[in-house]
C-alpha cells in the first residue's frame, strides 16, 4: 500500500539535509565524519536578538500573529529595501513566512498553472526544482557553465523562454557556486525578461550580505525598475545573522501577489512564529557589525579552501564571489579507480568516495542538475576546513587515474 500522492513521485528529499542526517547518524554510529552538505554557519544567533526574543515572550507576544506578518517586521523589512537596496514597497507588498522556501512555495502555488515553465539556471537551489514539479509545474534546467561563471547570460535566457513561462529564478549570489553577477548582467537580463510580459522573476537574494573582494550589492528589482511589478525577491535572516532554526523569510512583490501568496499562507501555516518575528526585527532594526564580522570570515574561509584546492590535483575551483559555499569541479576523477578497483562513474560516486576515505560529507553536484562537481560548504570553522581539506587532499590523492595523468595509488 502507498500513502504517497502519485504527485510526489518525482520529488526528491532535500539532498543537503540528507547528507546532513547521513552525517550525524555516522557520527553516532562512532565514526569520525566532517559534515560539509549543510548551508548553516556555526556562529550562534548574536546575543541582542535572542535578548529580545526573550522580552518578546515575556512581554506576552505569543499569540497568533498576522498571516503576513506582523507590523513591526514588516515595517522592518521596508526600512531594509529603502535603505540598503534603494527599493520603495508598501506594508501591503510584503509576506513574512516559516523561512524563505515557504515565500518560494507560497509564489508558486499562488501563480502555477499545470504545464507552466519555470526557468531554473544550472546549479540551482535543488527545492526549487521540487517545489515547481509537485505544484504541477514544468522545471526547465538552464545549465549555466563554470566559463560563463555559473551565470544565467542573455542568450542562454532568451533560448529558454517559451510561450508557456510563467517564472524565471535568480540566485543573487547562488547557492551552490557563489555566482555574482555585476548590475550590468542584470540590466541586460531585464532587457530579454521585458519582451515577454507574462514572464515574473523571482530573485532569491537570501546571500545578500554574504559578498566578498569588495562587491557591492544590487538587488535585481533595483537594477530593472521597469520590471517591478513582475518581480518577487526573497530574502531572509537565517543567513546574515545566524538565524537558520528561527524560520523567518520574507518577500516583497506586486500588492496583488503578495496577497494571493497570504491566501496560501493562511491554509498552510498561518503567521509565521511570533516571538521569531521580534528577534528578526531587532536583528534587522539593530547594529549590523555582526553581519559584517560574519562576512569577513566567510571571507577568510573562502581563501582557505581555494588556495586548498588549487593544491589538489584533479581539482578546480571558480573562486566564489559570495555565500559560503564552494562548487568543486572533479571531472578529472570521472573513469578513475578505487583501491578496491571500483570504477569512479559521476560525481555522486566522488562525494560517496569522500565520505568512505576521507569521512567527508559532500552533496553531489547533480543535486544541483550540473555535473560533474560537488558543493561543500565553507561555514565551518577554518581549522574544520583545514582538516577537511586534507582529507579530500588525501582522499583524491588514492584514486588511480590511469598513465595519462600520470597520478596513481
Amino acid at each position: 500500500m502507498s500513502f504517497a500522492a502519485t504527485r510526489l513521485a518525482a520529488v526528491k528529499p532535500s539532498a543537503s539535509a540528507w547528507v546532513s542526517q547521513a552525517a550525524k547518524a555516522a557520527r553516532a554510529r562512532g565514526e569520525d565524519v566532517i559534515e560539509l552538505g549543510l548551508g548553516e554557519a556555526d556562529f550562534d544567533t548574536p546575543s541582542d536578538i535572542i535578548d529580545a526574543a526573550h522580552a518578546a515572550a515575556k512581554a506576552g507576544e505569543t499569540r497568533y500573529p498576522p498571516t503576513d506578518g506582523t507590523a513591526r517586521l514588516k515595517a522592518a523589512v521596508v526600512a531594509k529595501f529603502a535603505s540598503e537596496n534603494g527599493l520603495t514597497y508598501g506594508l501591503s507588498q510584503v509576506i513574512v513566512s516559516n523561512g524563505a522556501k515557504q515565500v518560494i512555495f507560497n509564489a508558486m502555488m499562488a501563480t502555477l498553472e499545470a504545464g507552466d515553465e519555470v526557468i531554473l539556471p544550472a546549479p540551482y537551489f535543488g527545492p526549487y526544482k521540487d517545489i515547481v514539479l509537485i505544484l504541477g509545474g514544468v522545471p526547465v534546467a538552464v545549465p549555466c557553465p563554470a566559463e560563463d561563471g555559473f551565470r544565467l547570460t542573455t542568450e542562454r535566457l532568451r533560448g529558454a523562454i517559451s510561450k508557456n513561462t510563467r517564472w524565471v529564478f535568480l540566485n543573487l549570489p547562488s547557492n551552490p557556486a557563489g555566482a555574482v553577477y555585476a548590475d550590468d548582467d542584470l540590466v541586460n537580463l531585464g532587457a530579454v525578461l521585458a519582451d515577454h510580459p507574462r514572464v515574473l522573476t523571482l530573485s532569491d537574494e537570501i546571500y545578500e550580505h554574504i559578498l566578498f573582494d569588495g562587491r557591492k550589492f544590487k538587488s535585481f528589482a533595483a537594477a530593472c525598475p521597469d520590471l517591478n511589478d513582475r518581480i518577487l525577491t526573497v530574502n531572509g535572516v537565517s543567513k546574515a545573522y545566524a538565524m537558520t532554526g528561527w524560520r523567518i523569510g520574507y518577500g516583497a512583490g506586486h500588492p496583488d501577489l503578495i496577497s494571493a501568496m497570504t491566501k496560501v499562507q493562511s491554509q498552510i501555516s498561518s503567521g509565521a512564529c511570533a516571538i521569531a518575528q521580534a528577534a528578526a526585527a531587532a536583528a534587522m532594526e539593530g547594529p549590523q557589525d555582526d553581519v559584517r564580522r560574519f562576512c569577513n570570515a566567510f571571507e577568510a574561509r573562502r581563501d582557505l579552501v581555494v588556495a586548498k584546492v588549487a593544491q589538489i590535483d584533479g581539482l578546480t575551483l571558480n573562486a566564489p564571489g559570495g555565500a559560503f559555499y564552494a562548487f568543486i569541479g572533479c571531472d578529472a576523477l570521472i573513469g578513475a579507480k578505487t583501491p578496491d578497483g571500483t570504477i569512479i562513474e559521476n560525481d555522486a560516486d566522488v562525494t560517496a568516495w569522500l565520505l568512505k576515505a576521507g569521512g567527508i560529507a559532500a552533496v553531489p553536484g547533480s543535486a544541483y542538475d550540473l555535473s560533474p562537481f560537488f558543493r561543500i560548504s565553507t561555514a565551518a570553522s577554518e581549522a574544520v576546513l583545514a582538516k577537511a581539506m586534507d582529507r579530500i587532499a588525501a582522499a583524491v590523492g588514492m584514486l588511480d587515474r590511469g598513465p595519462e595523468t600520470g597520478v596513481t595509488t
